[in-house]
């Protein structure tokens, strides 16, 4: 971890943050002392980032996007304007919950849509696809794409964002239209298939 990132003016970065290179941090975003962030990540307008939240290399954090204490990013996540984190199940403005916190992990490669909520201690499975307003309250499998209030799985989604032709149980096989990679459905789960 180096300073050689990019940040605007407006922009307070506590000290002791770690910040990987040619990372962006636009207006009005705040960054916390402890927070943890890879390289090549881009910080929207109106960030913020908490002090126990690890984000990997090249995460996109759209605008108006807040993660909380709690929260890791791995690689290649994209967070869509104004989703939302949250960090304890039952909040109440005069009982303090800190020791409560619940762990949320958004695996490498996933999409959270704009204004998705995220509710605490769950696990974005990779390369999932978390569609615009849905609201998830249990895990998501590797490549789901989830929609809805409560969210439930309505497909399935390639590494590389495309909509695959499977079923959402059973077994089957498809091809990205966009990159040619198959993938094979087996016992509900998606796996890459040899070339």
């Amino acid at each position: 971890m180096t300073t050689e990132y990019q940040a605007h003016s407006s922009a307070i970065i506590d000290e002791g943050a770690r910040i990987g290179t040619d990372t962006r941090i636009w207006h009005w975003v705040h960054i916390c002392a402890g927070a943890r962030i890879g390289a090549r990540c881009s910080f929207g307008q109106n960030v913020f980032v908490g002090n126990d939240v690890v984000i990997g290399d090249n995460c996109k954090v759209q605008n108006n996007v807040s993660l909380y204490d709690a929260v890791t990013l791995e690689d290649d996540v994209f967070c869509g304007p104004s989703m939302v984190f949250t960090n304890v199940t039952n909040p109440r403005a005069a009982v303090n919950r800190k020791d409560q916190y619940r762990r949320t992990l958004v695996q490498r490669g996933a999409t959270i849509g704009a204004n998705a909520t995220i509710l605490c201690g769950v696990t974005l499975g990779q390369y999932c696809f978390i569609a615009a307003g849905a609201v998830i309250t249990r895990d998501v499998m590797a490549h789901a794409l989830m929609a809805g209030v409560p969210a439930r799985q309505i497909g399935w989604m390639s590494d590389h964002g495309e909509r695959l032709d499977l079923p959402l149980r059973g077994e089957g096989q498809a091809q990205c239209p966009a990159t040619g990679q198959r993938y094979r459905l087996i016992a509900g789960h998606i796996a890459e298939a040899a070339s």
